[in-house]
């Protein structure tokens, strides 16, 4: 008898990336988590949430747009259309990672974890669809797509790592400060979706219900918390140099205030200025950027030495061939 083979045995039988090539796919899954993020708020700024009235059908009868839905069906279709992208980003980094030799069981395991979310987050938008934008589901939906991006960013960074024991490369108190750091910035986050789901641009031109609480109220406990991220952020960049961390650590420190400055900047605007739909786009944006760095950052304060490949790298035209 034969042993029959899954598609990614076959593959991976065949075929094994170059570091590059596994990075270019896991950075993939990070631009698309980035993407997804702002596109699925430009679907709520344009009034298309429900510009497809049914999910995962975009019509009782039809199961694409159609042309009596007008603009805003092809704004929330095109979303849901991204999410095949999406998926094939993830898939790429799935087959990149089990195609390594030697093989790396939690590259792969980061991979697959991408997949679920991606596939639980499309039933969370379904939901949100089916409950007419409900506020509650309209946030969780939002969360859900930065777990993706947190498992993308982890997956990107560890593309760079070995499997070894992590060693920490600053003290233990700094380490500490930076957990603060990435529980601060995701309460923010969390804040933030309840600015969006009290206050205006609620996803459709028609009565969406609100979460019951004044929206400037929930602003300002939101805009509180950005300044305890900022000053975490400030006391990292400043440790940092006092306990002479490598430079690239320090990089992501100064990067992370800077993105964080901006991200302020453009907060305080929208709001003064009665948030306009450019502003909160640019300002979900920088979410996901602040985010990113905030991960990148915590992460960079250990090391896992990568050993060398037992099998040297293959041409990706061979995984064509194949």
């Amino acid at each position: 008898m034969v042993a029959v083979q899954t598609p990614l045995a076959f593959i991976a039988q065949r075929w094994t990336p170059s570091p590059r090539t596994l990075r270019r796919a896991a950075l993939t899954a990070v631009v698309m988590s980035v993407i997804i993020i702002v596109t699925g708020g430009a679907v709520r700024l344009t009034g298309s949430g429900l510009g497809c009235d049914t999910w995962p059908k975009c019509t009782d009868d039809s199961l694409i747009v159609t042309p009596e839905q007008g603009y805003r069906g092809l704004i929330e279709f095109g979303n849901r259309m991204l999410t095949y992208v999406l998926s094939a980003a993830v898939g790429w980094t799935i087959i990149a990672a089990r195609s390594l030799k030697p093989r790396r069981r939690g590259l792969t395991r980061l991979g697959w974890a991408q997949f679920w979310i991606v596939m639980s987050n499309a039933v969370i938008g379904g939901i949100t669809v089916w409950m007419g934008l409900n506020p509650w589901t309209v946030a969780g939906h939002f969360l859900a797509a930065n777990a993706l991006l947190t498992v993308a960013v982890v997956t990107w960074h560890r593309t760079g790592e070995g499997d070894t024991s992590a060693k920490p490369r600053v003290p233990g108190p700094v380490r500490k400060l930076s957990w603060a750091i990435v529980i601060g910035s995701g309460l923010l986050i969390a804040l933030g979706t309840t600015v969006t789901g009290a206050g205006k641009h609620a996803g459709d031109s028609s009565e969406v219900p609100r979460m019951p609480w004044d929206w400037t109220a929930a602003a300002h406990l939101h805009a509180i918390a950005a300044w305890v991220v900022c000053a975490l952020a400030l006391a990292m960049w400043l440790v940092l140099r006092v306990v002479d961390a490598p430079d690239d650590t320090r990089a992501r420190a100064r990067d992370l205030l800077i993105v964080l400055t901006a991200q302020g900047g453009i907060g305080y605007v929208q709001y003064f200025t009665g948030v306009p739909e450019l502003l909160v786009a640019a300002h979900m944006l920088g979410s996901s950027l602040m985010w990113i760095a905030v991960l990148r950052l915590a992460l960079s304060l250990r090391e896992r030495p990568l050993s060398p490949p037992e099998i040297p790298s293959q041409p990706d035209a061979e995984l064509a061939a194949a």
